[in-house]
C-alpha cells in the first residue's frame, strides 16, 4: 500500500425510535489520507471538514487485522472510540455542544486486504449514558491513489 491514500467511510444508524417501514440515511465521508504499517497495525490519518463549522476533525485510524478498530479524533470534537468483537467499549466523546458517555458494544468485525485496499466492516451498538439508541454499520476503505 502507497502512503499517499483515499479513505472512505461509510455507514448507517438504525435508530430504536424508527418506524419499521422507516429507512436509515447513509453516512459518507470520502478524505486523502497518509497511511503507514507498523509494529503489525494499519495506522491511516486524515483532516475531516465540518460542514457548516470552521475547522476540522483530525482522525487517526489504527487497526489491527481482525482484532480491533481504535478511531481517536481531536479538533472540533473530541474522542477515542475502541471495537472489537464481542467487547464493550465506554468513552467521552466531547463536541462543540457538550460531552456524551458513549458505549459501543462491537457485534461483528470483518478485515479484508489486498496489495492496494484494506477494507473494514464494523456492526455495533450505540448507547448513550447506557441507553441503547441505535445499532450502527460502518464500512471502511482505504485505497491507494491512483
Amino acid at each position: 500500500m502507497t502512503k499517499d491514500v483515499l479513505v472512505t467511510i461509510s455507514g448507517f444508524h438504525y435508530e430504536m425510535s424508527m418506524a419499521p417501514d422507516e429507512e436509515a440515511e447513509p453516512v459518507e465521508v470520502i478524505c486523502p489520507a497518509t497511511y503507514y504499517f507498523k509494529n503489525g497495525k494499519h495506522y491511516i490519518l486524515y483532516e475531516e471538514p465540518v460542514e457548516g463549522m470552521s475547522g476540522t476533525i483530525k482522525s487517526k485510524i489504527k487497526i489491527k487485522e481482525d482484532e480491533f478498530l481504535e478511531v481517536d479524533k481531536s479538533g472540533l470534537t473530541n474522542t477515542h472510540m475502541f471495537f472489537e468483537k464481542g467487547k464493550l467499549a465506554v468513552t467521552q466523546y466531547e463536541t462543540p455542544y457538550g460531552s456524551i458517555v458513549v458505549g459501543t458494544h462491537t457485534k461483528e468485525m470483518e478485515f479484508h486486504e489486498t496489495e492496494d485496499q484494506i477494507d473494514v466492516y464494523v456492526q455495533y451498538a450505540l448507547d448513550v449514558g447506557g441507553d441503547k439508541i441505535a445499532d450502527c454499520e460502518i464500512r471502511l476503505k482505504v485505497e491507494a491513489k491512483g
